[in-house]
């Protein structure tokens, strides 16, 4: 799928193919687009809104004519759920008609597509209690939902794809990051706010530290195709908040409470764990932790930056 690479020698001594070529990431000030970023280094160079325009196709061709990439990661995306249903027109001219014209110039220029998506493409079956695989159908129950689905369908036009469907991302934020859900659940309990979080919606967040690290090893393996990459594991957002909080030390009013008793405008999936078998069936794959580890991980980084 990817362009020819040879060997050096990366962080801890580490055995790294390097890539002879242009790497360009979309989206590059979000959590996921900067650690891409900072883990790719020299070898990529990222751009974001105030650089390129994605739902203007002219902006958008004369941006990848500039830089010619080899890889394309799309790590933009519309991610504002319940607004979405409002915005429909501009979530799908975000997150699957841009995709669309990277693809098509993909197939015109030779480049190589990498798209960002969801688990929110699944969700219809309120009842499953297994994991997703790759080749399960989707099933998306929002406007963000059945917008990323297109995006997939059109990134799959891409001459070489490979579409990472991962779920929940939190890490250090980034210029133009809204938040997360970590951030907000400790920003909340620390005001002695109470919060009140659902349980009934089965999923597993994922730390973009883990997760960018696993696709620069599968763009360096040459995948292709669909593959899942989220920590290990299943939980609820409410029982991740009660850790959140316990690994913190703060202890705020947390209630649980069902979908049907929070206010939201678009439909969330009752279940849409990731089955990543495919991903750690690969050779010398880099396990993806818990996600109780991850986010220990993620707030002891945290800790350490602010001390």
């Amino acid at each position: 799928m990817f362009p020819k690479a040879v060997t050096h020698i990366g962080p801890a001594n580490a055995i790294y193919p390097r890539l002879l070529m242009a790497i360009l990431i979309t989206g590059a000030e979000g959590q996921l687009g900067q650690e891409l970023s900072r883990q790719l280094g020299s070898e990529a160079r990222g751009i974001d809104r105030a650089d390129c325009d994605l739902t203007n196709r002219q902006e958008l061709e004369a941006t990848l004519n500039r830089f010619r990439p080899q890889i394309i990661i799309n790590a933009a995306a519309y991610t504002l759920v319940d607004r979405a249903e409002d915005e429909p027109e501009l979530c799908r001219a975000v997150n699957a008609t841009a995709v669309g014209w990277m693809a098509e110039w993909c197939r015109e220029a030779g480049g190589d597509l990498v798209q960002i998506s969801t688990d929110y493409v699944f969700g219809g079956d309120a009842f499953r209690r297994r994991p997703y695989r790759e080749d399960d159908p989707p099933a998306p129950l929002s406007v963000y939902g059945h917008s990323k689905w297109e995006g997939e369908q059109r990134a799959a036009q891409a001459p070489q794809f490979l579409i990472v469907r991962t779920c929940g991302l939190y890490g250090k934020l980034g210029p133009r990051s809204p938040g997360n859900f970590v951030q907000t659940i400790l920003r909340r309990a620390r005001a002695g706010q109470p919060l009140r979080v659902v349980d009934d919606q089965f999923c597993t967040p994922s730390y973009v530290v883990d997760v960018a690290r696993a696709i620069v090893f599968l763009i360096r393996r040459k995948e292709q195709g669909i593959i899942h990459v989220v920590n290990r594991g299943e939980t609820t957002w409410y029982r991740f908040a009660r850790e959140i909080c316990r690994l913190a030390g703060v202890s705020p009013h947390l209630e649980p409470i069902r979908t049907d008793q929070y206010p939201a405008k678009a439909r969330r999936p009752a279940y849409s764990v990731l089955d990543t078998s495919r991903y750690h069936s690969l050779p010398g794959v880099p396990p993806m932790p818990t996600w109780q580890q991850a986010v220990a991980e993620y707030l002891s980084q945290q800790s350490s930056a602010e001390t």
